[in-house]
Parts: C-alpha cells; sequence; structure tokens
C-alpha cells in the first residue's frame, strides 16, 4: 500500500485561512501519518522559508523535503525539483543531477515527471524518487496535464520508487507501483474540517 507524502503548500494554506500549526493539528487527526513532509513555497523569501521550516520542526520529526529552493536544502533532509529547475542547474541533466547529488549528499532527492519520456531520463540519475502527475486536476498547477490512470502504467517504468501526485486524495488505494500517494489540498478541504 502507498505510504502518505503530505505536501504543505504555502500557498494553499493561505488560500484555506490555514497556518502551519493547524496543518499539524490535521495531520496528527489522521490514521496514517505522513512518511515524508514536502513544504512548499513559490513566493516567499528565503527568510519566511527558513522561518516556516524550523516551525515545522517543531510539530514534525519525520522526513522534510523542501521544494525548489537548492540553496536552503541545509534546513531540510532533501529536496525535490521540477524539471525546469533541473535544468536551471544545467542544461545536461545528468550532469544536473550530478551537481544537485554533490551539493546535497545524502540528502533526499526528488524530481518531478510527467510521462514516459522524462520517467527514462530519470531512470539514470541518481535521485531517491520520482513525482508523477498529475493524476487529477488540481489547483495548485493549473497547467498540468492530467493523464490519470495512464500514470499508474507509467509508474512501473520507473526504476525508483513512484510519488503519485495531482488530484490524490486521502481515500484513493493504489498498487506496489505507488510508493507514496502525495496528498496536498486534500488535507485541508471542507470535509477535512
Amino acid at each position: 500500500m502507498s505510504k502518505l507524502y503530505a505536501l504543505l503548500d504555502k500557498a494553499t494554506l493561505q488560500r484555506y485561512g490555514w497556518d502551519i500549526p493547524r496543518f499539524f493539528k490535521r495531520i496528527t487527526d489522521l490514521d496514517e501519518p505522513p512518511t515524508l513532509l514536502q513544504y512548499r513555497n513559490k513566493t516567499g523569501d528565503d527568510d519566511e522559508v527558513i522561518a516556516d521550516l524550523q516551525t515545522i520542526r517543531r510539530y514534525y520529526q519525520g522526513t522534510l523535503i523542501l521544494n525548489d529552493r537548492l540553496a536552503l536544502v541545509a534546513h531540510a533532509d532533501g529536496i525535490h525539483l521540477g524539471q525546469e529547475d533541473l535544468c536551471d542547474v544545467d542544461s545536461d541533466i545528468v550532469r544536473a543531477a550530478a551537481t544537485v547529488r554533490a551539493h546535497i549528499g545524502e540528502r533526499i532527492f526528488g524530481l518531478s515527471t510527467h510521462n514516459r519520456v522524462e520517467i527514462e531520463e530519470a531512470n539514470r540519475l541518481p535521485l531517491d524518487y520520482i513525482g508523477l502527475g498529475a493524476y487529477r486536476s488540481t489547483g495548485t498547477k493549473k497547467e498540468a496535464t492530467v493523464a490519470g490512470e495512464k500514470l499508474l502504467a507509467l509508474a512501473r517504468l520507473s526504476k525508483h520508487p513512484v510519488a503519485l501526485i495531482g488530484g490524490v486524495r486521502l481515500e484513493d488505494r493504489f498498487d506496489e507501483s505507488i510508493a507514496y500517494k502525495v496528498v496536498g489540498s486534500g488535507l485541508l478541504s471542507q470535509d477535512n474540517r
């Protein structure tokens, strides 16, 4: 059975009128605590991100993944990058991934993928997991292409554990090809208040 990978997106928290302590109150009410937690803040400055990571650490002792902010990875247990973020490191993805791995050392390294080509490229990289999505439409990434059940077949192509993302719900169940189900705004929905 897939493990829970919680996504704490700062903009989504604000849109729902939640703060970090309330998010963690919700997390502690779950039958299944998250194995991984990713913090994403696309608009805050570095000081805000660091302060939020310190607050998260007061509530969460599990594995904390930071989204995109490679320069701040020392404040987390790992990094999750999108395809564009990896290309910003180096236009050659193999060199880019090697550079990231050298920078983060033994920390966790995840990469977003969306299709067969990106999964096959990721198979050559020193990653700890891939994010694969979008499974369903989501308000967080309106530009995401929704692939639905097709992703379950694509997941079997990955040599890395797969974290299914994009509209995934707590109640979703997947076979062994999906190591993690990434749940974000689904943790904050009306039904869960």
